[in-house]
């Protein structure tokens, strides 16, 4: 059986996208911003009010380690978008050897169920330990405590959102 190449535009997508999944995977780069951002100070050893007796001694890999962590992340962020996109259907022709095949359906959905199942579990104890279930580690007073939590909550929605965007995007893919 030939391999047939189509050619998608970038943002077209071969059905409609749901107006949810579009505004939530456009979002998603913004959801978890707030928590890269607060994890950027401590690159360099800024602990940000945290109180950790167990706490390694500073490395000098400490810092593109968690630079490298937050852009990381919000580049998986964006790539979250290919789930509402025509490049996630169709790959870009400039890719090599690959460029403009079509996307098989489950290539794309497993990778999303299965990062946003680990994304679930990640962040899924921090509530944990916010109630006292498991230990948290100390803050020097309540508001670093509170900026902390600020900024992390936002991101305990990612796992969720991927995995709603991964439903949408098997649903439009599927046979019909």
């Amino acid at each position: 059986m030939p391999i047939t190449r189509l050619a998608l535009p970038l943002g077209d997508t071969e059905r409609p996208v749901p107006v949810w999944a579009l505004r939530l995977a456009k979002a998603l780069p913004f959801v978890v911003l707030p928590h890269c951002l607060w994890r950027l100070p401590f690159a360099v050893n800024f602990t940000m009010g945290q109180i950790d007796p167990h706490s390694p001694p500073y490395v000098w890999w400490a810092t593109p380690y968690v630079v490298g962590l937050s852009v990381l992340t919000e580049a998986l962020a964006l790539l979250t978008t290919g789930l509402v996109s025509g490049w996630g259907e169709v790959v870009p022709r400039w890719v090599p050897f690959l460029g403009g095949r079509r996307v098989a359906p489950l290539a794309a959905v497993i990778p999303a169920v299965v990062g946003g199942l680990a994304l679930v579990a990640m962040f899924g104890l921090y509530p944990l330990a916010w109630v006292g279930v498991l230990p948290e580690v100390g803050f020097s007073n309540g508001w670093w405590m509170l900026l902390a939590r600020v900024c992390i909550t936002p991101a305990m929605l990612w796992g969720p959102i991927v995995l709603a965007l991964a439903w949408a995007y098997y649903r439009r893919r599927r046979p019909s």
